[in-house]
């Protein structure tokens, strides 16, 4: 998997990206990550990729022109090879990211993911650029950069091979539609506090029954409304 992603501010993503299971995915080629600075793409001697908006108002929105550089070279980038993928923009007014997307996305082969900033983007670039707007939710940040990273470690984190274990995002939250079971380490008995004896018997059959039921219960008392 390839994730191309444009801002204005790069230096943001370098803690984020070169660290943990991303920094390790990347070691290993699974997945290619690269941040592009918009203002490379300005035709303006001072680099500038914003400007007022017509029709007045407050704040600044960014040009289309430098936008449409900067996708229009990264698709180009793979000469050899015909374009396959999805332009993102993470945006307060997309659907909000969940598990089930995140899976979906994880199977793409290339992600270009464009931070907003200032009042928004020129719509034109939304209208012929964009394939899809994604929201981590209900609230609007400073700029899309949260966002990216949020979707980044909830993409990555799925592409096969990435995880140590296969098994692990299997019984992550959300991906049967419920919340996870509770989970116990050593000691079996902390300040009287003991862990439940299934969990010790060494039968998996009964300790996946009672996972299963934990799940339903933690989701019922804490999201209820995912239970159909």
């Amino acid at each position: 998997m390839k994730i191309d992603i444009i801002t204005i501010f790069p230096e943001i993503f370098d803690a984020v990206l070169n660290e943990s299971i991303l920094k390790r995915a990347q070691a290993k080629g699974l997945v290619e990550i690269y941040v592009h600075n918009l203002r490379d793409y300005s035709g303006d001697k001072h680099r500038k990729v914003d400007d007022r908006p017509f029709g007045g108002g407050p704040g600044m929105v960014f040009s289309p022109e430098p936008l449409f550089k900067a996708v229009e070279h990264i698709k180009a980038c793979p000469r050899k090879r015909k374009w396959h993928g999805q332009v993102i923009l993470l945006s307060p007014q997309g659907k909000t990211l969940n598990q089930k997307m995140a899976q979906k996305l994880s199977k793409d082969k290339h992600l270009v993911l464009i931070c907003g900033h200032y009042e928004g983007i020129d719509e034109r670039v939304r209208l012929k650029l964009v394939d899809e707007e994604i929201s981590i939710g209900d609230y609007v940040l400073t700029g899309g950069e949260l966002p990216a990273m949020v979707l980044v470690d909830a993409v990555v984190r799925l592409v096969k091979g990435v995880l140590g274990d296969e098994d692990s995002s299997k019984s992550d939250s959300f991906s049967d539609g419920l919340l996870e079971y509770p989970h116990y380490t050593r000691p079996a008995n902390f300040k009287g506090m003991k862990v439940p004896k299934v969990l010790l018997s060494g039968d998996h059959e009964i300790i996946a029954k009672w996972r299963k039921d934990q799940s339903l219960k933690v989701t019922k008392k804490k999201r209820p409304e995912l239970i159909k």
